[in-house]
C-alpha cells in the first residue's frame, strides 16, 4: 500500500521523533537499571531499535526499544548466567526471531480480536497513569526512570497502596512542574491557536518549561528545587574512547550451555508475541489505517536483537508507549522512529548535561496524558455500544492485564473472546472465494454463512492483494453473521486503503445492523 514519503512529512516526523526521544530516554535508562544491566545498555538498545529496526521495519508508526515486559526474565538471566553469557542469549533470541520472520510466522497477529487489543491498550493506559503518579509528585522509591513496569502489585501495599503511600513524600516543586506541564499539553491539544503551531509539539514545550521552572526555583524558592535524583540521569563520558569502553561483547564460549539457549528461546517467544501485539495495536491507532507486515517486523526485530546482543544491549520489542507517543505526536512515516534513534545517539554523545536537567515530573506528565488518551471513557462507551460479545472480552482483558501482566492478561482475554466466537459459530464453516483477476477487471468476493475474526487474516491478505484501479463487489447475501473485527476491516479499507489505491468497492446485501452504509457513503464521496 502506498505510504507517506515526501518532503511534507519530514517536519512532522522530525518533531514526532523528538517527542518519542523525550519519552524513550527515561524508559531506556529505567528498564536497564530495573533489569540489572548497565544504564548504557538501555541507550544502546534504544538507538538500535530506532535506527536499525526503524529502517528494516515496514511499519509506519511502530517504535522499538528495550522491553519492560522482559524485565523479570532479563534480571534472572543476568543473575544466573552473567552479563556476557546473557548477551549471547539475546543474540540467539534474535536469530530465532529472524527465522520466524523468514518462515512467515507473523500472521498470528491477525488473529487477535479487536476487543482484546482495545482492552490491552486501555489497561496499558491505566498502568501508565498508576506508575507515573508517584513520579509526578516527586516520589521515586523505585529505580530512577522506571516509568513503565508490569510489576504492579506489592505484598505490603497493594495496587493503590503505592500511590497513597507516595503522597507522604510529595514535593511541591515536582507537583508544580507536573501541573504546568499537563496544562501546556492540554492547551496545545485544545486551544485552536496553539493547535495550529505544528512546528512545536506541546510535549517539548512542557519539558522546556520544566527545566526553566526548576532553574527559577533555584533562584527564588530553594525549598522547591527538584533534587538531582528526580532529574533524568544519563551516563556521561569524558572522551570518545570512554564511550566505546561502555560497549560489551557476548561470551561465545557459552554457546554450548543449555541454559543460554533456554533463555534465548524464552526471550524470542515473549518478545515476538509482545511485538506482534504492539504492531497490531499500532496499526489500529494509525490515523491512516495502514497495514504493517508482521513477518518483516519479526525479521527486523531479529536483526536488531542480534546486533544489540553483539555490542552489549538488551532485548527489544515494539513498545506500545513509544508507539502511542509517536502517533499522538503526529508521525507520518517510519522516519519518526529513525529520528528518535538518532536523537538518542546524539544525546548520549553531545548533550548529556542538558538532558540531565529535565525533571522526571515533566516526563511523567507527558506519559500521564498518553495514559489518559489510551484509557479514555470514549473507548469504554464504544465497546459497550458494540455489544456484550465485544464488551465482556474487552473489560476482562483490561482487568487481567492490570492485575497480572500483558501476556497473561491478553491470554485470558483471548480465551474469553474465543469462547464467545465458538458459542455462536460451532457448526458454521467459513467459505471465501478469491478469483484470479487482472487490473481493471471486476472482482466478486462472496462471503460465506459465517465470517469470524479467525478469517480476518485471509480477508486482510486478499484486500492487500487487490490490484490498483480495480472494481470490487463484496456480497454478503448468503451471510448469517459477520464478526465485528471483519466489519472494522472493511470499514478501514473503504475509508483509507481503497482510496489510496483507487479501488472502487461496492458492498451489497449487508444487514442494516452492521451500519456499513456510512462507510460506503464516505467511500463513494472520496471516489
Amino acid at each position: 500500500m502506498k505510504t507517506f514519503n515526501n518532503k511534507n512529512t519530514t517536519g512532522a516526523d522530525l518533531l514526532a521523533g523528538m517527542v518519542v526521544f523525550l519519552v524513550a530516554l527515561p524508559l531506556c535508562l529505567g528498564i536497564a537499571v530495573a533489569s540489572g544491566a548497565p544504564p548504557f545498555a538501555g541507550i544502546i538498545t534504544g538507538i538500535i531499535g530506532g535506527i536499525v529496526v526503524g529502517i528494516l521495519s515496514k511499519s509506519n508508526v511502530s517504535v522499538t526499544g528495550p522491553a519492560a515486559g522482559l524485565i523479570a526474565i532479563v534480571l534472572v538471566a543476568i543473575t544466573d548466567l552473567g552479563y556476557e553469557s546473557f548477551l549471547l542469549a539475546v543474540m540467539i533470541a534474535g536469530l530465532i526471531q529472524l527465522t520466524l520472520g523468514l518462515a512467515k510466522a507473523g500472521g498470528i497477529s491477525s488473529y487477535f480480536p479487536t476487543s482484546v487489543i482495545e482492552g490491552m491498550l486501555v489497561a496499558i493506559g491505566i498502568i501508565i497513569i498508576k506508575k507515573e503518579l508517584p513520579h509526578a509528585i516527586g516520589y521515586d522509591l523505585e529505580h530512577e526512570g522506571d516509568f513503565y513496569s508490569y510489576q504492579l502489585l506489592k505484598e505490603d501495599q497493594g495496587f493503590f497502596g503505592e500511590i497513597l503511600h507516595s503522597f507522604n513524600f510529595a514535593h511541591t516543586g515536582a507537583i508544580i512542574v507536573t501541573i504546568v506541564s499537563i496544562a501546556i499539553i492540554v492547551a496545545f491539544n485544545k486551544v485552536p491557536a496553539l493547535k495550529k503551531i505544528k512546528a512545536i509539539p506541546g510535549a517539548l514545550v512542557a519539558v522546556l518549561a520544566g527545566i526553566l521552572l526548576n532553574e527559577a526555583f533555584k533562584a527564588f524558592q530553594p525549598e522547591w528545587v527538584i533534587a538531582n535524583e528526580h532529574l533524568v540521569v544519563l551516563p556521561t563520558a569524558d572522551s570518545f574512547s570512554s564511550i566505546i569502553g561502555q560497549f560489551q561483547s557476548p561470551d561465545f564460549s557459552a554457546f554450548a550451555n543449555p541454559q543460554v539457549w533456554i533463555v534465548g528461546v524464552t526471550i524470542a517467544i515473549v518478545a515476538s508475541i509482545e511485538t506482534l501485539l504492539c504492531l497490531e495495536a499500532g496499526d489500529k491507532m494509525d490515523p491512516m489505517k495502514r497495514y504493517s507486515s508482521a513477518n518483516a517486523e519479526l525479521r527486523a526485530q531479529g536483526i536488531g536483537n542480534m546486533l544489540s546482543g553483539l555490542i552489549g544491549g538488551l532485548p527489544m520489542t515494539s513498545v506500545i508507549v513509544r508507539t502511542t507517543a509517536n502517533i499522538n505526536a503526529g508521525a507520518k512515516t517510519k522516519m519518526a522512529a529513525i529520528f528518535h534513534g538518532g536523537f538518542l545517539l546524539i544525546a548520549v554523545i553531545l548533550i548529556p548535561g542538558i538532558l540531565n536537567m529535565i525533571p522526571m515530573a515533566s516526563l511523567a506528565a507527558i506519559l500521564i496524558m498518553i495514559g489518559l488518551k489510551l484509557a479514555s471513557p470514549k473507548v469504554f462507551k464504544h465497546m459497550w455500544s458494540s455489544g456484550l460479545q465485544q464488551f465482556i472480552p474487552f473489560i476482562i482483558t483490561v482487568i487481567a492485564v492490570v492485575f497480572t501482566d500483558l501476556l497473561k492478561g491478553v491470554g485470558v482475554g483471548l480465551i474469553v473472546s474465543i469462547f464467545y466466537i465458538l458459542k455462536g459459530n460451532m457448526k458454521l464453516a467459513y467459505n471465501f472465494r478469491k478469483e484470479q483477476h487482472h487490473e481493471g477487471e471486476t472482482i466478486h468476493i462472496d462471503l460465506a454463512q459465517e465470517v469470524s475474526f479467525l478469517n480476518k487474516a485471509a480477508i486482510k491478505q486478499t484486500l492487500n492483494d487487490l490490484p490498483n484501479n480495480s472494481k470490487v463487489i463484496v456480497d454478503a447475501g448468503n451471510t448469517v453473521y459477520v464478526d465485528f473485527d471483519v466489519l472494522e476491516l472493511f470499514r478501514d479499507f473503504l475509508q483509507f486503503g481503497a482510496k489510496e489505491r483507487n479501488i472502487d468497492v461496492k458492498l451489497i446485501n449487508f444487514k442494516s445492523a452492521y451500519n456499513m452504509k456510512d462507510a460506503q457513503h464516505v467511500h463513494s464521496e472520496k471516489n
